[in-house]
């Protein structure tokens, strides 16, 4: 398979509300939740894409010809490229019943380990949810990150043993996840952490753990002072706070003022590798991309999968050629222009 022929398998049966468009940028499906769309306006998820569109990127040939190393490591483990796969909760009610979440992370936890990455799975009110994906990636060797919703204490502890008996790279936590109504509404409390919480549930981790959705340089030194390993700056792709900035706009200040005392993820509207290649340049250690490994999945299954990796792994290594970085430590702020 190519990628357009991903694309066209995933039309036929992705469901009413994803389009499986050319570029993911958030128009074709704006303010359609459910769906893969963002809340209110719909305004979050297309600025997501379009900052990162904004970015140029500056070419340098005259330099020495190394060839070029995308390999990471993160976490004592080695990975082919900074790009991982992001959560993704009920596809059944966003997308379509082909798959529902536990089908949906066999294929994509295996599928992103087969090809030398890792995938972050879902959580969900379904307890099954975060058993399947756990399973997943015991199964994967523990390549994987499972991500716990922002919970009551009780029901973290349980989440953090079932993901614990995984062995997994790290944990991670979508604290942004406090804007979804069904955590809102529950009894007793669950939703927003504060440091005091935050560190508790770092400690209990016993892992590398991860925090996900930071987007101020306020929110991030509190996460590094609560012990995260790493934040992921993220807007839950606009689905859960509208008119938010987008992410490209406050990654480079969060870079700067964490200053290596966490690893910096970034999330929301990146697309392709030149995407990945701005990302770093501002400062990230890596990327996740979310809605458009949904679209591959449907698509193609592993083979889809490994289309979409393939894909940005080929622009990426393009992008370094052209711009005189030979590996992921030579992209600098001054390979950009914004």
């Amino acid at each position: 398979m190519n990628y357009n022929e991903v694309l066209q398998e995933a039309r036929a049966c992705i469901g009413d509300f994803c389009k499986a468009c050319p570029v993911c940028d958030g128009v074709a499906c704006k303010n359609s939740i459910p769906g893969p769309g963002a809340k209110g306006t719909g305004d979050n998820a297309i600025r997501n894409y379009k900052k990162w569109q904004e970015i140029r990127v500056n070419m340098d040939t005259i330099c020495e010809n190394k060839g070029t190393d995308t390999t990471i490591e993160i976490f004592g483990k080695e990975f082919t490229l900074p790009v991982f796969a992001g959560p993704v909760g009920a596809v059944n009610l966003h997308y379509s019943p082909k798959y529902n979440d536990a089908s949906y992370n066999d294929v994509l936890v295996k599928a992103c380990a087969d090809a030398g990455i890792m995938a972050f799975t879902g959580d969900g009110t379904d307890p099954t949810v975060m058993e399947a994906a756990t399973k997943a990636i015991g199964n994967a060797g523990g390549i994987g990150v499972p991500t716990i919703k922002p919970w009551n204490i009780d029901t973290i502890k349980d989440k953090l043993d079932q993901a614990k008996a995984a062995d997994p790279v790290a944990i991670a936590m979508d604290v942004d996840a406090a804007g979804l109504p069904f955590l809102k509404n529950m009894t007793p409390p669950a939703g927003s952490k504060s440091v005091a919480e935050l560190k508790e549930i770092c400690d209990m981790a016993g892992k590398p753990f991860i925090v996900k959705g930071v987007m101020t340089v306020k929110g991030a030194l509190k996460a590094v002072e609560a012990g995260a390993a790493a934040i992921v700056v993220s807007n839950h792709g606009g689905r859960v706070l509208d008119q938010c900035p987008a992410t490209a706009e406050v990654l480079e200040e969060i870079a700067d003022a964490v200053a290596g005392r966490c690893k910096i993820l970034v999330d929301g509207g990146i697309r392709s590798g030149v995407d990945v290649f701005k990302a770093l340049a501002m400062g990230a250690d890596a990327v996740l991309i979310c809605r458009p490994f949904v679209t591959a999945l449907y698509g193609g299954g592993e083979e889809g999968v490994k289309v979409y990796i393939d894909k940005i792994a080929g622009e990426l290594k393009d992008t370094m050629a052209m711009c005189g970085a030979s590996k992921l430590e030579d992209i600098t702020k001054d390979m950009i222009r914004k």
